[in-house]
């Protein structure tokens, strides 16, 4: 048993860092930008003319379309709409593409809800605030509500990191050679699939208890100037 362990973990910690690690980092980092703009999107009621109003309400429900679609998919679907699907019209998206694609769009959706969630949270006297001082708009936006709404939520947001990690898993159906493929492919050949199973388990309860360990860190960074008071 030692020795198939010690022979197999070389092969799935080179997956993780080749595949599992940055197609996670990717699609995260893809996904949290959609979030910021979904959720501004759904937020933001602009002023001016008719005809402008109108084609933001487009927008809008073009943003709420895409959160309501992908949360009420499950996301082995969506990869393989994406990767088997879409080539039958003439689009064919590389494997490692096609995932990146899927778990940011999945990602960006979920996550999208947090920020408006952690945006709405904020009081409206922070923005009354900020006018008063001469800020526009924008200024308020990225200079007082955003750093507020950061850190309101960064506990969700890195929830949904960590699931985006063992979500990753899934990549194995459309052929990625991410850590749970490596591990199928070897208890393919050494008929010990509880093993290996159990041993890429680990992996990833490994990885995702370091990532738990950061986001403690991360809160307890962003709440350092925040004074509790005694019970």
């Amino acid at each position: 048993m030692w020795q198939t362990i010690t022979s197999s973990l070389p092969e799935l910690i080179a997956a993780g860092v080749k595949f599992t690690i940055p197609l996670a980092l990717i699609s995260f980092a893809f996904g949290l930008i959609l979030a910021v703009i979904t959720a501004v999107i759904k937020l933001t009621n602009p002023s001016g003319n008719l005809f402008i109003k109108s084609i933001w309400k487009v927008i809008q429900a073009i943003a709420y379309f895409y959160v309501w679609i992908f949360r009420s998919t499950p996301l082995l679907v969506q990869l393989f709409i994406i990767f088997f699907g879409l080539p039958s019209v003439g689009l064919e998206i590389p494997a490692f593409t096609a995932a990146v694609i899927t778990f940011s769009l999945n990602t960006g959706a979920y996550a999208s809800e947090n920020i408006r969630a952690a945006l709405l949270s904020i009081p409206r006297d922070q923005w009354e605030a900020a006018y008063t001082l001469g800020f526009n708009n924008r200024q308020t936006l990225f200079k007082i509500i955003f750093p507020q709404a950061i850190r309101i939520a960064l506990p969700p947001l890195s929830n949904e990191f960590i699931g985006l990690i063992k979500d990753t898993s899934l990549a194995s159906s459309i052929t990625i050679l991410e850590m749970f493929t490596v591990s199928q492919q070897i208890a393919a050949k050494n008929y010990q699939p509880l093993l290996m199973y159990g041993i890429v388990a680990v992996l990833y309860a490994i990885l995702c208890s370091l990532l738990s360990l950061l986001q403690r860190y991360l809160e307890k960074r962003a709440n350092r100037y925040i004074k509790r008071g005694d019970n």
